[in-house]
């Protein structure tokens, strides 16, 4: 049962899908007061746990710690960060009594789970503007599906966005690409699609290339007679430079947001000075929306939209702030760290009233200098410098931050329903808030080469599930840092089973493209299990979207009465299938596996082979060696597997092998992966084992 509760005046945000009447009174766990801005508490259970949160830190249990929701572009994931891209509101306390809450607030909102109080939920947030959503249900599962239902179905890729990626913030010219394709084709590790960052673009500017991609169109065709699609970023920010005209039509249909003065907002990111596109204006959106056609008529099929929390390296406003504080940080000669002078250090004088009293210092201290240039990045003085015009109406923007990624994301969808509407486009995005799911995927941002970036992006996916958002991935082999082979090959055996599977590093870090490293046919093998289980993971993909259901599920979804199965946190479910259970330590030669029933294990061995090995429920150490991929297939049931193709294209669905227990039965669901026919039976057949 869902119930909705309305506080004040709520910013629609579009994030539920379903027209739900509003309630009367309060609801009917914890209490809410609106005294002083607004705050959700409930006290918990000593054994109860809390799902949710999406894209946010930690584990998959949130119990324990503050997270913040406020789409941040930081890109060092350490374990006491509150935020990262995503505002994704929607938690499930699961218990003595289970319940779900959906916030729809698009600014800034704290969850405190158990970290003031370890028995304390409180969800607080600035103003008492919002809809609160309360879901009761059988078990968290049964909420999360009632929320998937409310917030509408999941964005769906083509087909070929399932095949492997590869990327590198460093490609600039036409042959930076061919010689990534023929790394991988001429040692046929399976490829499918190459990233363009940045430097395709003719200085940063969106909707441009550079004079190294003449013929782009030519460029475009060549690859795709390789069976690889170039897939090119878009960010938020529009370079201002007289004669762009993007620039120029945005300032002159006053499309960008702007001051409180009715000037354009000037920020600078990687271009240098910028403006914002106004997203959340439905005039603007559709502007911005219908620039994607630049790139889709010259043979374009996905994009992935960055910079769009939006990220701001700094303002002109701060900068001056800075300026003026460095000046008299350089005339202050003697200050110390604390902004106290030499002259001013308190003196023992026996006295301690004396001694404690406040000194008044005009000093400015290095710290103090220090935190004014590191708070010159994204700083939340900037995001209230802006303002939206929605209806006519002016809202400043940290009002409704969250949604700005969104809302870019939305535009460019909503053009490709104007551009090919029975084509499916990839698209998927660093910021997001729940809604954007309809649109797109996200990526979890520029993580790091560290092995416990492995273990989180493991984390991240289930959260991210219930949330809406099932087209996700991580960076494999991180974007930041120096990647080394072992850590690239068990960030790949995870990215196996993830929708996007993208090997993206930044520049001036390692190479770490497939063909970098020795023993080159350990990562044929890593990738090729991948196409070999694509029929599989693609149906389960499909048939989570179709339903409203989950691609990923934390254990005690599926086993909700085993109590072990709730504490852990490092194996997951993925459809009705399979088990996965990656190792995710450094010279880690196996791992310890917890079976909440009898399984079958396997692996698949390199030169093609797969050993399978009935296990007894419990608990196990399992040998896997780094060029070995395994899984758990569920008692009684079993699951397709194709032959090693190169590209996505090529994988015959026709000819199948059926892995698991003898007289099983799977339910194949499996498309032409372009167009929109789902509710085609011509879709969907019967494989037995």
């Amino acid at each position: 049962m869902i119930q909705k509760y309305i506080y004040g005046s709520p910013f629609r945000t579009d994030a539920v899908t379903l027209d739900i009447p509003a309630e009367s009174g309060v609801p009917g766990y914890g209490t809410v007061s609106t005294r002083d801005g607004f705050t959700f508490t409930c006290i918990m259970g000593e054994d109860d746990i809390v799902y949710g949160l999406g894209e946010a830190n930690r584990g998959i249990n949130k119990r324990g710690y503050c997270y913040i929701s406020d789409c941040t572009d930081d890109p060092n994931h350490t374990e006491d960060k509150r935020s990262l891209y995503g505002a994704h509101n929607f938690i499930v306390i699961a218990g003595e009594q289970n319940f779900g809450l959906f916030f729809d607030y698009p600014a800034r909102l704290t969850f405190d789970i158990g970290y003031t109080r370890m028995d304390t939920l409180s969800v607080s947030c600035e103003n008492a503007d919002l809809n609160l959503y309360v879901i009761s249900g059988d078990s968290p599962y049964d909420i999360v599906k009632q929320f998937r239902r409310m917030i509408g179905r999941s964005y769906i890729p083509p087909k070929f966005a399932f095949g492997f990626g590869q990327s590198r913030w460093q490609y600039k010219t036409k042959e930076d690409f061919r010689r990534v394709a023929a790394g991988h084709r001429e040692n046929h590790v399976p490829l499918d699609m190459i990233y363009m960052d940045i430097d395709y673009m003719d200085s940063y500017k969106d909707f441009t290339l550079s004079s190294e991609f003449e013929d782009f169109s030519d460029f475009v065709r060549e690859m795709k007679q390789e069976h690889i699609r170039l897939i090119p970023i878009i960010d938020a920010g529009v370079k201002i430079e007289e004669g762009y005209s993007v620039y120029e039509e945005g300032v002159r249909s006053r499309y960008f947001c702007q001051r409180e003065d009715g000037s354009d907002f000037v920020a600078a990111v990687w271009p240098g000075d910028t403006h914002f596109p106004d997203f959340l204006n439905p005039d603007a959106r559709k502007w911005f929306g219908d620039k994607y056609r630049f790139l889709t008529d010259q043979g374009i099929e996905g994009f992935w939209n960055d910079m769009n929390e939006p990220a701001i390296f700094y303002s002109k406003e701060g900068l001056e702030e800075a300026r003026a504080l460095a000046k008299l940080f350089a005339e202050s000669g003697g200050a110390r760290w604390d902004s106290s002078s030499a002259e001013e250090a308190p003196q023992d004088s026996g006295s301690a009233e004396e001694d404690t009293r406040d000194s008044v210092s005009t000093e400015v201290g290095v710290w103090q200098m220090g935190d004014k240039l590191q708070s010159l990045a994204n700083s939340p003085e900037d995001y209230r410098r802006f303002y939206h015009n929605i209806n006519g109406k002016k809202v400043r923007h940290d009002k409704v931050h969250n949604l700005y990624g969104f809302n870019m994301t939305r535009a460019a969808c909503e053009a490709f329903e104007r551009i090919d509407p029975d084509r499916r486009f990839l698209m998927f995005s660093r910021s997001s808030y729940i809604g954007m799911h309809r649109y797109g995927g996200v990526w979890t941002g520029d993580n790091k080469s560290w092995w416990a970036h492995l273990l989180l992006n493991l984390k991240m996916m289930p959260s991210l599930n219930m949330c809406g958002f099932l087209y996700i991935g991580a960076d494999l082999g991180g974007f930041g840092s120096d990647t080394t082979r072992e850590l690239l090959l068990r960030f790949l055996a995870l990215g196996v089973f993830t929708p996007l599977m993208r090997n993206h590093s930044a520049l001036g870090t390692r190479e770490q493209e497939c063909y970098q490293f020795e023993n080159i046919e350990d990562f044929r093998h890593v990738i090729g299990v991948r196409y070999r289980l694509l029929p599989y993971l693609y149906s389960e993909y499909m048939k989570a979207a179709l339903s409203d259901d989950l691609y990923f599920k934390p254990l005690s979804f599926v086993y909700p009465e085993d109590k072990m199965a709730a504490r852990v946190e490092d194996q997951l479910m993925i459809g009705n299938e399979i088990m996965i259970a990656p190792v995710y330590e450094q010279n880690g030669r196996g791992r310890y596996v917890y079976l909440p029933e009898e399984m079958i294990f396997i692996k698949f061995l390199p030169g093609g082979d797969i050993s399978e090995e009935v296990l007894e429920q419990g608990i196990h150490y399992v040998d896997i060696a780094l060029n070995e991929i395994p899984l758990f297939v569920r008692k009684g049931k079993c699951i397709p597997v194709a032959d090693t193709a190169e590209c996505v294209d090529e994988i015959d669905t026709g000819h199948l092998r059926m892995l698991g227990y003898a007289g099983a039965e799977y339910f194949l669901y499996d498309d032409d992966g372009i167009h929109k026919d789902y509710e085609n039976d011509k879709n969907c057949r019967i494989l037995t084992n």
